[in-house]
């Protein structure tokens, strides 16, 4: 005979019980939502693959490997961070951004990586604003509600930290074979995939998001640790300013989201810069056609811009040393820097700087932002703060432009002043028809030249008064895409960015007393305008422009000294 179990016994077996069921549920836990996320999740990469050009064969094995390797590394990743107390708020964070992510790479077809996030980090209330729809609201309650329901509905069960420990081990080893079981079964097509689209790689939710947060994070912390390496600690004023009797003024306009195939200088077929074609038709305004930009979103184009460093340089990644305007101010020029965006991006940090969303100035601001012409606004008395002994040598200034940010190109360009109708109306640019898109940017193009016509006739009056001899050298950050191809915005990785968010408009002015005392002819530049110039070339522009010394200058990267005397 069996004689009954003791007190002990029932309760052991019964804890052995609980904790086998516990376990069973923290792994559905787990491997329910990687699935929710991998497939729901992911519907924009899932449509992106059915979308090749693949027999059906093909595509099956791409669609159940990729599958496969996105939902073990999913799980893997929550496997990891599967701990009481923590678990919940971290995959509720990951659900949420799976959910943001892929509602703009549908409306948008953009992708996540290291410089996007950066965007994100950087963006402010107004880009946000922007951005807000109903459509948004309703994307992300469909795809991250259920998951998040999922996530909440009953607490976690509290075990030792080795069960725990044990668990999550397993689980990670299991998530980890699944990823290489699923590329060694379909390497041949997988492989193929990553060398031909690479894109693809940069929409995987919402692994994209911690492997460009992680970069992002490699890349910030010794930037924050670090001091900045001086450049052109022998900068000095050449002979030019040794009897001058005014000082030379330069505009640097740092536009935003203009693209060079909209800028009828260049043979666009709309009205979109007819000021400007007044200004190059009086023979004053060279327009270089084939310029192209460092980056294809603000963070990295603007300080690449002032960067002594070129893109193949390291110019394009974040900055480990002074910029242009350093070098401008310890060569004892007066620097001052004009922002109507989303600020320098640590350009303008050591310098004079007004930020014009504070003024709020009747007529020109409103909404929370303000025309670019609230630049111009003022600037006499802005110069006039200046200190007076460096303003006496002469003056930079930086204008950074709203220009044609969006998705809302119309907000960027007063009702009364909108010559291409009907026009866009709705930040969701896939709602709109193509032609409606197109005249909402190109309004936005015409601001902009309206914008750098009262810059001129500012700069041309200071120098016909014989306050200085003055000039102006504008210049986009990165283009934007309008529907070309599906995409929509800038910001897709340089590699393979498409010309529309890399070549960009520039134009250069210069007053007929600054072009004697720099020896630049502008009839000399219209004859090379054609030729290729980029961002790398302003640094070494301005300061052979201005007759700055120094050795960090490289007279082959000058783009005016073919051109001067």
């Amino acid at each position: 005979m069996f004689s009954p179990a003791s007190p002990r016994s029932a309760v052991a077996t019964t804890d052995l019980s609980d904790t086998h069921r516990s376990s069973g549920s923290a792994w559905l836990a787990v491997w329910g939502l990687a699935l929710w996320i991998a497939t729901v999740g992911n519907l924009p990469l899932w449509q992106k693959l059915l979308g090749l050009e693949q027999s059906l064969a093909q595509r099956g094995v791409l669609l159940a490997a990729m599958g496969l390797m996105v939902f073990g590394g999913t799980a893997a990743m929550l496997s990891l961070l599967h701990w009481p107390r923590i678990y919940r708020l971290l995959a509720s964070v990951l659900v949420l951004v799976t959910a943001f992510n892929s509602y703009f790479m549908w409306q948008f077809q953009a992708v996540i990586d290291s410089t996007m996030m950066a965007n994100v980090m950087h963006t402010d209330a107004h880009e946000v604003r922007d951005l807000l729809s109903w459509r948004l609201v309703v994307s992300v309650l469909l795809v991250a509600g259920p998951a998040l329901w999922w996530i909440w509905r009953k607490p976690m069960a509290q075990h030792s930290i080795w069960a725990h420990l044990g668990r999550n081990g397993v689980g990670i080893l299991v998530g980890l074979a699944v990823v290489v079981a699923s590329v060694l079964a379909g390497y041949q097509g997988l492989s193929s995939l990553m060398r031909n689209q690479k894109g693809v790689r940069y929409m995987i939710n919402p692994l994209n998001s911690a492997y460009a947060s992680g970069i992002l994070i490699a890349q910030q912390i010794p930037r924050e640790a670090r001091v900045l390496k001086k450049t052109g600690e022998d900068a000095q004023l050449g002979a030019s300013y040794a009897a001058q009797t005014r000082g030379p003024l330069l505009m640097l306009v740092a536009g935003e989201t203009a693209r060079a195939q909209n800028w009828q200088l260049n043979g666009y077929p709309r009205p979109t810069t007819p000021r400007l074609a007044q200004w190059e038709t009086q023979g004053s305004l060279v327009n270089f056609s084939a310029a192209t930009s460092c980056g294809t979103n603000t963070q990295v184009s603007l300080p690449c811009m002032f960067s002594p460093l070129t893109r193949e340089e390291g110019g394009d990644q974040p900055a480990h040393e002074e910029n242009l305007l350093d070098v401008l101010q310890r060569a004892g020029l007066a620097v001052l820097w004009v922002d109507n965006q989303s600020g320098c991006k640590g350009v303008c940090d050591r310098i004079p700087n007004v930020d014009t969303h504070a003024l709020a100035l009747p007529g020109l601001c409103g909404g929370g932002e303000c025309a670019d012409t609230v630049m111009i606004d003022g600037l006499d008395a802005r110069i006039e703060a200046l200190d007076p002994a460096r303003r006496a040598r002469g003056v930079v200034l930086v204008m950074h432009q709203m220009g044609s940010h969006g998705p809302a190109y119309f907000k960027r360009r007063p009702p009364d002043m909108r010559p291409f109708q009907p026009e866009c109306a709705s930040a969701t640019l896939s709602d709109c028809p193509p032609e409606q898109l197109v005249n909402a940017y190109d309004n936005t193009i015409a601001q902009t030249d309206a914008f750098l016509d009262s810059a001129l006739q500012w700069l041309k009056a200071r120098a016909e008064q014989g306050t200085n001899d003055t000039g102006l050298i504008y210049m986009s950050d990165h283009g934007e895409s309008l529907g070309e191809k599906g995409l929509y915005l800038h910001g897709v990785p340089y590699a393979f960015a498409p010309e529309q968010q890399t070549h960009v408009p520039m134009v250069g002015w210069l007053s007929p007393g600054l072009q004697t005392r720099s020896g630049v002819a502008t009839g000399c530049l219209k004859q090379r305008s054609a030729e290729p110039v980029s961002h790398d070339n302003l640094f070494h522009t301005v300061l052979g422009l201005m007759d700055v010394k120094t050795q960090v200058y490289q007279p082959g990267l000058d783009a005016f000294r073919p051109c001067a005397k």
